[in-house]
Formats: structure tokens, sequence, C-alpha cells
């Protein structure tokens, strides 16, 4: 089903119904779809996700300092304005990623003695590029700075193995330690299929345990942060951005998970879920207790597990104590 909406001057466009002044705009052309930041309809100002009708008069405002925004996807109806704002936002995301990759690889071949600007323009970097499966160095150059490929990776392709190994051998008997360091298993027990040498954080909007479901996003500036599969703010990221990782089972590692245990406030019950906490073999990290004038309690517990089936352990045997009627984790971290 469609609706027909017109321009102030009486030219008529077909978009498909739902569609907003967005689409309206990109229907009359690219450029104005992109500078768009407001519209009249009938002669009203109108937010851009107002939804039009058959009849109405559509007035598109821009200027020249206006972009697309990623969040317009969820808006538009027409694949016009779909494909523009996607093509935009990709175009933005790899010049900031083939920003970032300069200056990553700038800082490595600096301790070679060598400059980024003068190595782009050699032969070693077309041919690394191709060795890596990319046709472009440009290509090769925005991997990086998504962080599918590490600055070092390049590094040992351009730069000759003798000066490589002369690096290496002046390196400081500290030098040596954190290098040393830098090479063994995470401690945050992930690995990350295709990265070397990165800084691995996990996020607090869903607290991932070993045996959950997990996916890395390339954060810039800040490594990879892991988030469980499920997590809500995971499908609202750059899917390009988006790494295979997976818990590092050869790796022992606790980590802290909140629950909350739900119980009717009786004496000895608080006593109980403590001592069964700590039967279970996790460490209680802190603990807050609140009461109600319905004589319930609810107990917060920041606890350190060895996993998620060490977790479901803990939680079936505080829903079996007497007095507790229900316990769940709670997925977000405090700050």
């Amino acid at each position: 089903e469609e609706v027909y909406v017109f321009t102030p001057q009486g030219h008529v466009r077909e978009l498909p119904k739902g569609a907003c002044p967005i689409d309206f705009a990109y229907a009359i052309h690219g450029d104005i779809g992109h500078r768009c930041v407001g519209a009249k309809v009938n002669g009203k100002m109108v937010s851009l996700k107002t939804e039009l009708n058959n009849g109405d008069v559509v007035e598109v405002m821009t200027s020249p300092n206006q972009n697309p925004s990623k969040d317009w996807l969820k808006l538009v109806k027409t694949s016009k304005a779909r494909n523009r704002i996607r093509h935009w936002v990709k175009t933005q995301e790899r010049e900031k990623s083939i920003e970032l990759a300069h200056g990553l690889l700038e800082k490595e071949l600096r301790k070679y003695g060598k400059s980024l600007n003068k190595t782009l323009g050699e032969p070693v970097m077309a041919e690394a590029a191709k060795d890596l499966g990319f046709k472009e160095v440009s290509e090769l150059l925005a991997a990086v700075g998504y962080g599918k490929l590490s600055a070092g990776q390049i590094v040992g392709r351009i730069v000759p193995t003798d000066q490589l190994r002369s690096h290496r051998s002046k390196l400081s008997g500290l030098g040596r330690v954190i290098d040393k360091i830098r090479k063994k298993p995470s401690r945050s027990a992930i690995r990350i299929q295709g990265i070397d040498d990165v800084l691995v954080r996990f996020a607090k909007c869903c607290n991932p345990l070993p045996g959950d479901d997990i996916v890395g996003f390339i954060t810039r500036g800040h490594g990879i942060t892991v988030h469980a599969e499920d997590c809500a703010h995971l499908l609202e990221t750059d899917p390009q951005r988006r790494v295979d990782v997976e818990w590092d089972e050869s790796s022992v590692s606790s980590r802290s998970v909140r629950i909350n245990v739900y119980c009717h406030d009786q004496k000895g019950v608080l006593a109980e879920i403590t001592s069964c906490i700590t039967r279970c073999e996790a460490n209680i990290i802190s603990a807050r207790v609140h009461t109600s004038l319905g004589a319930k309690g609810l107990n917060e517990f920041e606890i350190d597990v060895k996993n998620v089936e060490h977790l479901k352990e803990v939680m079936k045997e505080l829903k079996a104590l007497k007095g507790v009627y229900r316990v769940e984790r709670i997925r977000e971290r405090r700050s």
C-alpha cells in the first residue's frame, strides 16, 4: 500500500505506507536526505519519525553540517533511503578505521626507524596486502583499524627479517620480561580468532561468565569488549566490528556475578543463605539486605564463581533452602 505526498511546488512522490520525512527527503535527492534536519508537514513542524499520510505537503529543512544517523535505519521504509544511509555509515566507519590504522602502524614502524607515509608508497606494502588476501592497501588498513589484523602482523611482513631480529636482540632485560608476559595466555580466559596482543574487557551490560555464548566487539581505544551473545546492547552494534571469541578452557579464573535471593523474612534465613553459598565454594564479595512490610526479604549478593555451571549449582542449592522462594541472576554489573 502506498501514500502520495507533495512537495511545496506541487510535485508528487509515491512512498510506502509508514514512510517518514526522511524517506521523502531521499526520494527528492540523496544529498537532501543526508542533510535533512527537520520537516514541515502541511505547514507545521514535525518530528522526523512522523508517519506521512496521503495528500500531505512536505517541506524538508536541511543543514550543511548535518550527517545521516545510524538511528535513521530504524525509521525509514524505502530501500533507497536505507541503502544511502547504510552506504554513508559504512564509508564513515571505513575512513575512521583507516585513520586509526595510520596511528597504530606509525607507532610500530617508528621502532624500526621507518615512517608510514614513506612505506605506503613502497611495493612491500602492496605485497603485504596481497599476501593477506586484500586487493588494495586501503583494505588492509581498514582491517587493522577494525582490529581484524594487528599492527604487529603488518610490520612483520614489511620490515626486513634481519632488522626485526636486530630490534629484538636490543630489547632490555625488562623488555624481554614484558614481551614474555604479553605472549602468555590472557588472564581474561578469552581466545580471539585472528587477533594478537589486544586488550580484552567484559561488557558491564551483560557480564558474561565462562560457559555463556559470547561475541567480541571492537571498541576503538579499548580493545575487545566481550558481550553475551543474547545481549540487547550487542544487537545495536555495527556487525562489521564484531569478532569471534571463545572461552579458553585451559585457563582457570573466576568471574564475579550478581544474584538476588528472595526469601521470607524469618529468623536464621540469612545465615542459611550465606552458609549455602560458602558450601558451594563460591566467595561472597558483597551483600545487601532489604526487608519489606510484607515480611519478605531481598538479599543482593555479588559472588565469585568459576563458570555458568558453578553458578547454576549455587542457585539450585539456594532455591532448595527453606524460606527461599526465588533466586535470579542479575546481568548488569554495578559500575
